[in-house]
């Protein structure tokens, strides 16, 4: 089977790898050049790349059993597994500590040793089909054949537009972020963990995040409301210093003592949760031999670091369907619904909380007229401990997020009572605003 694989992100590098493995011929089109051999790799057009990542369990598992020589690159140039105690449970595999740069220098590096896999460099100008179904792509106006064409362009990609319809659930969530790479320097331990995988700070009006990377490497996550356009200016250099400095906790991580930055402050947009299915132009069944894969399916914020297990799932589920069907132009249907049962219900739990999140940043309460996001439901369990217990499957990802609907009425009575996720100490919206302005005025 001759297959076409729209970019060479971690989700077409995985299913381009496997599907070679497997003997088919593949081509993997992507317009960056790759990683280069000294410097930073930029990474133009993949604007999260030099921003914060979680890489959950099921990122590892799939990548051991489908591409092990890259699970062992990566492993090879720093990346730390993640394990914890569960009381009752014992240890826990948690995932692993690495930057989002890491890991793809890892699968890239890898691919170029990738029998009947070969990396072009170049633009997807769109997608060939005839006799109702695909036929390959064509790359800077050349047509490439192929009989299977998997886009995994990410949310933005526009190759399949003229054959895909658009997004049926979400969009721009209400949230911003900016943050910032930083690294401990020798000696340094790191600053506190609200868990074995991130710091958190609930504020007010705000959020601030610190994910642990690898080989000491940290990033400082500072999340806002879109719609608050004073804080902004947490872009510059001045005012990001100042925030870190004012936020207990933060300001632990980030003493020029333990720790120095090694990047600027990476301004990272509004961010977005939509899903995507595989549909064609005005509902209708999608182009048969037309797959896609990863964010091109489903995108969710960062908050929660499920982004590149989603996609790594969704391509374990390709794979196998294409294992059992001769036919390419047979998987789309049962992969579509496959994605339906099980990624968008995951896109929908992050609308909700996100969507809420906002709301109460700008003064909203707990709204008691509907069912409570699920990050309301999981801050319960503070009071009513039962709640915590029904609540492993929904963080591990192995349950959906309906798991969490027969402790919801628990979460809900907590609320009734008057109970209140209490707010991490630090400066308010107006205190942060004020430093903005100082570090903006130089005082």
């Amino acid at each position: 089977m001759r297959v076409a694989v729209v970019g060479a992100g971690p989700a077409g590098l995985l299913v381009g790898s496997a599907l070679a493995g497997r003997g088919h011929q593949v081509v993997a089109v992507e317009r960056d050049a790759g990683p280069p051999r000294q410097g930073v790799w930029a990474r133009r057009g993949v604007m999260q790349f030099h921003h914060a990542h979680g890489f959950r369990p099921q990122v590892g598992q799939v990548l051991q059993e489908e591409w092990p020589a890259a699970f062992a690159a990566w492993m090879a140039l720093g990346a730390e597994p993640i394990t914890f105690d569960v009381p009752g449970v014992g240890p826990v595999h948690g995932g692993h500590r690495s930057r989002r740069d890491t890991f793809e220098r890892a699968l890239r590096t890898t691919a170029d040793g990738v029998a009947d896999l070969s990396i072009r460099q170049g633009h997807v100008d769109g997608v060939v089909a005839s006799g109702g179904r695909v036929r390959g792509i064509v790359v800077d106006g050349h047509s490439l054949e192929a009989d299977l064409v998997v886009d995994a362009s990410g949310r933005s990609g526009r190759a399949a537009d003229e054959v895909r319809a658009p997004a049926s659930a979400g969009g721009a969530c209400g949230m911003a972020y900016v943050d910032r790479q930083y690294r401990l320097r020798d000696g340094a331990g790191p600053g506190p963990m609200s868990n074995p995988l991130a710091w958190q700070a609930d504020l007010d009006g705000y959020q601030a995040v610190v994910f642990l990377h690898e080989r000491g490497h940290f990033s400082v996550v500072l999340v806002r409301p879109t719609a608050d356009a004073a804080l902004k200016g947490l872009r510059s250099a001045a005012a990001f210093d100042a925030a870190c400095a004012a936020i207990p906790g933060l300001a632990e991580w980030t003493d020029p003592g333990r720790a120095r930055p090694v990047t600027q402050v990476l301004p990272g947009g509004a961010l977005y949760n939509v899903y995507r299915g595989q549909r064609g132009i005005g509902g209708g069944s999608g182009l048969p031999g037309l797959v896609s894969v990863g964010d091109a399916v489903a995108t969710t914020t960062p908050t929660f670091g499920r982004g590149l297990a989603m996609a790594f799932l969704q391509v374990q589920r390709l794979l196998a369907l294409l294992d059992a069907e001769a036919d390419p132009a047979m998987v789309g249907e049962p992969f579509d619904a496959w994605c339906e049962d099980t990624m968008l219900p995951w896109v929908c739990d992050h609308i909700r909380i996100d969507g809420d999140q906002v709301r109460r940043w700008q003064g909203g309460d707990v709204d008691l007229t509907r069912r409570l996001p699920s990050d309301l439901i999981l801050s319960a369990a503070q009071v009513d401990p039962r709640i915590a217990e029904a609540s492993t499957g929904y963080l591990g990802m192995v349950d959906l997020p309906s798991c969490l609907d027969p402790v919801e009425p628990l979460a809900r009575a907590v609320y009734e009572s008057g109970w209140r996720p209490p707010r991490s100490p630090g400066p308010t919206r107006q205190d942060l605003v004020d430093l903005i302005g100082a570090a903006a005025g130089g005082g």
